[in-house]
């Protein structure tokens, strides 16, 4: 017999049917974001130390302390609380969390997770009657603080809805207590958050106005492939029926809010019964990312336990992480770049028939963002180390840099690129935002705030290597609003290139930090 729970997630009643699992399809093998290849020899990447975090408003069972936990042995928690407090047993302990933190970290052989080998830390905000965004900010800064102070990914399966923002007439413009929050606890702690993306028709929208984390659509399965964008996604542009309502539930200034896809149907977990259930939603897809952040940070510390060439403590970098996974997303298949996969959206269009491959003034997909999380090509993307800008650099890697108003970076290619061949390019920097302490104590609490010193804009090129004027840029991304930029697009000839890091406009610090990786294919 099915079942449907429903729980109460930002204030939402959401309705989650379950259905007794069958023929799961697996989300981590080839067919979803194929990381199982990783967790064997010879990588062995499991996500062994990392830490990672989880913000709800329940948590899930730890065993040993919760009577709940029994059935979820296979399920192993660095450390569970209730908001900033320790947890108490047999309190906040929620279905929804436990089945979200199954699919970062389950050990469970029949359903494993992501990163079965990281550390999970969980803080539930609890009853909603007498919490809100302070309260949620709260948790989250005390999730990050965990691990000494070294919580690499932050993972966000809920959100709040417009109608319970206190502000007059509130937008999705950023400047929420709550999106202001994550963005300074990004920066400040150096975490990627991760957000479950729900916007527009009613959604839970907050904090999915960020600049600083990544916000998460759901993938659904056809002919055995996660390749579709699933219905359980409301992000859509403003059109016909409804368009009121989506308005105000979407980015104002034309600002993307989606930036990756992964499984967000067929999931299988455990229920508090202990029972295997298959679950759909973004709040199932999201975690997925959060997981893929700890398999990748393995690798990025074993890199460094061994002073690898070519690798520094920015591989900690959450804007090094952020275009490390942006860049390596499945849109089309395409033998040279290692895709196997096309993926389509609600409207059977693929990533070369939207906005974002046409005008260089958008750099995400509205329903898509740059693509599918592929784990295994996030690792071959990280696995080019860091190539700075001072000698010629290896056809595919990343980079962790600065660059000064007026002023740019430029990374020359060293290999010729070969011609016909897709180039793939992500930037990524950081909104400032700045916490009004107000008792000085370094710390958010509740009753106090955040201010918004802005955005910086910067712009990417890729540009014939011998040139030194971007109008001659064979591509470009350029966007005026975004905190990415991304660029996708074949290369005309063979020959030599380099890519230009452009800080356009400032608008806080004149010198601004950023997370850049490439992919593109030498000349045979």
């Amino acid at each position: 017999m099915s079942k449907k729970l429903a729980w109460l997630l930002g204030g939402l009643s959401v309705l989650v049917a379950i259905a007794p699992i069958q023929a799961s399809e697996d989300t981590i093998s080839d067919r979803g974001v194929n990381v199982r290849p990783l967790h064997e020899a010879p990588y062995n990447l499991i996500g062994r130390k990392i830490g990672l975090g989880q913000v709800e408003v329940g948590r899930p069972g730890k065993f040993g302390l919760d009577k709940a936990a029994s059935n979820h042995r296979s399920l192993s928690l660095a450390g569970v609380f209730h908001r900033d407090r320790q947890a108490a047993a047999d309190t906040n302990v929620d279905g929804h969390a436990a089945m979200v933190a199954m699919v970062m970290v389950s050990g469970d052989k029949r359903v494993p997770g992501v990163a079965p080998g990281a550390r999970l830390y969980s803080s539930a905000v609890g009853s909603l009657r007498d919490a809100g965004q302070p309260e949620e900010c709260l948790a989250s800064q005390h999730v990050a603080l965990q691990n000494t102070g070294d919580v690499r990914a932050i993972n966000f399966s809920f959100g709040e809805p417009l109608r319970r923002d206190p502000r007059p007439n509130p937008v999705l413009d950023g400047n929420a207590l709550l999106t202001r929050c994550v963005d300074w606890s990004a920066r400040v702690h150096n975490v990627l958050y991760v957000i479950a993306g729900n916007q527009g028709g009613g959604g839970i929208p907050i904090p999915t106005d960020n600049y600083n984390g990544v916000n998460i659509a759901a993938s659904t399965v056809r002919e055995g492939v996660f390749n579709k964008v699933d219905f359980s996604n409301l992000s859509s542009l403003p059109e016909g029926i409804g368009r009121s309502l989506i308005l105000r539930e979407i980015n104002t200034g034309g600002r993307r809010s989606i930036n990756l896809v992964a499984p967000g149907s067929h999931v299988a977990v455990r229920d508090l019964e202990g029972d295997v259930e298959e679950v759909r939603g973004t709040s199932f897809a999201a975690p997925h990312v959060a997981g893929a952040v700890g398999v990748l940070q393995e690798f990025g510390d074993r890199q460094l336990a061994k002073a690898a060439p070519n690798w520094s403590l920015d591989s900690r970098r959450s804007e090094v992480m952020k275009a490390v996974l942006l860049n390596s997303a499945d849109k089309v298949q395409d033998a040279a770049l290692g895709v196997d996969r096309t993926l389509f959206d609600k409207d059977n269009k693929t990533w070369l028939d939207g906005d974002a491959y046409q005008n260089p003034e958008i750099p995400l997909d509205i329903q898509t963002g740059t693509g599918h999380l592929n784990v295994y090509r996030a690792y071959q993307q990280f696995s080019g180390g860091q190539n700075s800008p001072d000698t010629p650099v290896l056809p595919r890697g990343w980079d962790y840099n600065r660059v000064e108003v007026g002023n740019y970076q430029d990374y020359a290619i060293a290999s010729p690129l070969q011609g016909g061949n897709f180039a793939s390019v992500t930037l990524t920097w950081h909104r400032q935002v700045e916490l009004n302490d107000d008792n000085g104590n370094n710390l958010f609490d509740v009753g106090e705030n955040f201010r918004d010193l802005g955005l910086n804009n910067l712009d990417v090129y890729l540009m014939p290597a011998e040139s030194n004027n971007t109008a001659t840029a064979v591509c470009s991304s350029i966007s005026k609003v975004d905190s990415s930029e991304h660029i996708f697009c074949p290369v005309p000839t063979t020959g030599r290139y380099k890519i230009r890091v452009v800080h356009r406009q400032q608008v806080n610090d004149p010198l601004q930090a950023y997370g850049l990786a490439w992919w593109t294919i030498p000349a045979q």
